[in-house]
């Protein structure tokens, strides 16, 4: 039975590719050879960082959090994650597929029945949803912001798991049609701001019920082209003028020789696009006359924090070839002093090049490498099988895979999992191996939508 709904499936992607109502579908998994120990450790990591999204939900209402402290609230990003990341389980036979799908049901049911209206104690507005919500009720946490960039991770999960979740069932029918639901109930012309200033006519970055949009709006490069691709494809009209500003602020680096890219410092914002949109050979009017596609960014963007790595201009204690990646992490925290130097908990950690240093205080985030396997996996397997062999037994791996950073000059492990940093590990390394996330989010219409009404094309 489930090879004739795999092979369905595949009829029906074809024929859509053949009418032309998929203009960029998916490539194909990454062409690169696994050998034996390295799918083994593979199999070992996804498996441990699925445990993750499993565990740390709230069965009776689907949501995620956003860290594995037991006091953390849910995190609507982690949780769009973890969307996927059950499929992913499914797919490998850690859950069933009935499971996965009844978890995820519950979710779409939850979040289509919570509160959204401007009370600052509501779980949304407008469609859109709070960074940070209650683990039990859904209520608001911390005076969070009403998350464009969050919701968006939410729903690139919600979009994934429509076309993930065909088979005719009741159960898979009601997927469907709430992700349907969740996703063009977004009021994303509500979030964008005035057509002045330096984020004229741009998105924002979110909306406070108590003050209104935040006065800062998505300007590139960072992980918003996915925001604006969604956006573009369900229903936001302001949607081309946006993505032209947001163009028009890129900038272009060389760090190395042979490894230009349009920068953003932390490896995240190379990274999460990519985790459900196949951006080989895809290229916007920016990329067009840089003369390389975004999958092509990411990879140098990746090569030039390794080189970083080698070159140490900052003398921190581990550096090398197979140690390191920055990202935005968890860190020692102020209480740390190594000859005066101070240290930060969590923030956005990342470089282009030795030139432009954003913030490096010698802690270095797993994730930053996992999540660019795709880019470049015969640098970044032998790194995090390295790191894993090395400092394994010092607890940077545990019952989730690698814990979210370590420290080696300060001897600082950290003790926490986060969501948002264990997700791009599961997904990616999903997309090397089978191509299975990225075959079925370029299904989507939406994302189809958007890519034409942002002029993308695919350099054959």
């Amino acid at each position: 039975m489930k090879r004739w709904f795999i092979l369905t499936g595949m009829i029906i992607f074809i024929i859509s590719c053949y009418s032309g109502k998929i203009k960029y579908p998916a490539v194909g998994a990454v062409r690169y050879r696994l050998n034996e120990e390295q799918n083994r450790f593979l199999d070992t990591l996804q498996y441990r960082t699925f445990l993750y999204f499993w565990n740390e939900c709230n069965p009776a209402n689907g949501l995620i959090r956003d860290r594995s402290s037991k006091k953390s609230p849910a995190s609507i990003a982690a949780t769009g994650f973890g969307i996927v990341a059950w499929a992913i389980g499914a797919e490998h036979g850690w859950t069933t597929r009935e499971s996965a799908a009844e978890r995820t049901l519950t979710l779409f049911r939850f979040l289509m029945r919570s509160e959204q209206n401007p009370s600052p104690s509501a779980t949304g507005y407008q469609g859109f949803y709070y960074h940070f919500l209650n683990m039990t009720t859904g209520a608001r946490m911390w005076e969070s912001e009403l998350s464009t960039i969050d919701t968006a991770w939410l729903l690139a999960g919600v979009r994934f798991a429509v076309h993930y979740y065909r088979q005719g069932n009741p159960v898979e029918n009601e997927i469907r049609t709430l992700g349907d639901s969740l996703t063009f109930r977004v009021k994303w012309d509500f979030m964008t701001l005035p057509d002045t200033g330096h984020y004229a006519g741009t998105i924002s970055l979110g909306w406070f019920p108590e003050k209104g949009l935040h006065e800062i709006g998505w300007v590139g490069y960072n992980e918003a082209l996915y925001l604006y691709i969604l956006a573009a494809g369900s229903g936001y009209q302001n949607a081309a003028k946006a993505y032209r500003r947001w163009l028009s602020t890129y900038q272009w680096f060389t760090p190395y020789p042979g490894l230009a890219h349009v920068g953003f410092p932390p490896l995240f914002g190379h990274q999460y696009t990519h985790m459900f949109i196949d951006m080989r050979g895809l290229m916007d009017e920016y990329m067009q006359k840089k003369g390389i596609d975004y999958f092509e960014n990411s990879r140098r963007a990746t090569l030039a924090q390794r080189r970083y790595a080698q070159e140490n201009p900052m003398g921190w204690t581990g550096y090398d070839s197979l140690t390191w990646g920055w990202t935005a992490c968890d860190g020692p925290g102020p209480s740390y002093n190594h000859n005066g130097k101070k240290f930060n908990w969590y923030t956005a950690r990342g470089m282009i090049g030795s030139r432009y240093i954003q913030f490096d205080d010698g802690t270095i985030a797993p994730t930053a490498a996992g999540g660019s396997i795709i880019f470049s996996p015969r640098t970044v397997i032998p790194t995090l099988m390295s790191m894993m062999k090395r400092f394994g037994e010092k607890e940077l791996w545990g019952r989730y895979g690698f814990v979210d950073a370590f420290n080696l000059t300060v001897n600082w492990f950290d003790n926490d999992y986060l969501g948002i940093d264990e997700g791009p590990i599961l997904i990616m390394a999903e997309n090397l191996r089978t191509g299975m996330v990225w075959k079925y989010c370029m299904m989507d219409s939406v994302i189809q939508e958007g890519l034409a009404k942002l002029h993308f094309i695919r350099n054959k």
